[in-house]
């Protein structure tokens, strides 16, 4: 499998992993304080399709693109900027879930179907708020807490210091994301959606987490719900071939007239 390293027009750093000649194109969304290269061990098991992921603005080799707090708007260009008017299954992992089906909700005949692996919903009034951000935080302690808290303070004690500095550095995209999905009007309409939904949890995610896809089968009927045994949050990183059967999943969904 082909894999090319390059700079799309709107500065993002993306990466394919081509398939055969004509292979589905399948779009990979990384979520908070991540990047495309977590996605490295599932682009290698989807042999089948041409793969993209791409660094999200902020973070990583586009940290230089700076996102607005206001709205996931940015975010859902860039998206659209990777798809270059091409055809393709956009796959989201936490908030890159959102931004898959925020997109996928303006451009339906673009993206005819959806992935989103344990999508955040905090306009919603059960989702926690012990993570409340607030204008005025630390980007830095904010980005760190936040790994702490998703990963675990003994994954950050591994990290070394370089690595460190640059998740720290990664705070203000952190933090104007997560102030835009949580202060905005939700970025789409769930009962409304268009497109084939699959909503992915891990058997070992927070409570919240796994709560969130039987609340969007229940506001999106037909959407389907995957669960990977013994997965968390991070099963891209984890279970890399399970996640890479969770992706075929979404492929499969799209109508028949897109095969």
């Amino acid at each position: 499998m082909p894999v090319t390293s390059a700079l799309v027009g709107s500065g993002l750093h993306i990466v394919e992993h081509r398939g055969p000649p004509d292979a589905p194109l399948v779009v990979l969304v990384h979520g908070s304080l991540d990047r495309a290269a977590s996605f490295a061990r599932v682009a290698r098991r989807l042999p089948e399709l041409d793969v993209v992921a791409y660094d999200r603005r902020g973070y990583s080799r586009s940290r230089a693109l700076e996102p607005r707090a206001e709205t996931l708007d940015d975010h859902v260009a860039d998206l659209f900027s990777v798809l270059d008017g091409r055809e393709a299954v956009v796959v989201g992992h936490s908030l890159g879930g959102d931004v898959a089906m925020a997109a996928a909700a303006r451009a339906p005949a673009q993206i005819p179907a959806v992935g989103a692996w344990e999508p955040p919903l905090p306009w919603l009034e059960w989702w926690p708020r012990r993570a409340r951000a607030g204008a005025d935080e630390d980007p830095a302690a904010f980005a760190e807490a936040f790994f702490r808290r998703i990963v675990g303070h003994e994954a950050w004690d591994r990290l070394p210091e370089r690595t460190r500095a640059a998740r720290r550095a990664e705070g203000p995209a952190l933090l104007a994301e997560i102030l835009a999905l949580r202060t905005g009007a939700p970025p789409f309409d769930l009962a409304a959606f268009p497109v084939p939904l699959v909503v992915g949890r891990g058997g070992a995610s927070l409570d919240h987490h796994r709560r969130a896809a039987d609340a969007i089968a229940a506001l999106r009927p037909g959407t389907v719900v995957v669960e990977i045994e013994g997965a968390g949050h991070g099963a891209h990183r984890s279970h890399p071939a399970a996640f890479a059967d969770f992706v075929r999943r979404a492929i499969a969904a799209r109508p028949a007239r897109e095969r």
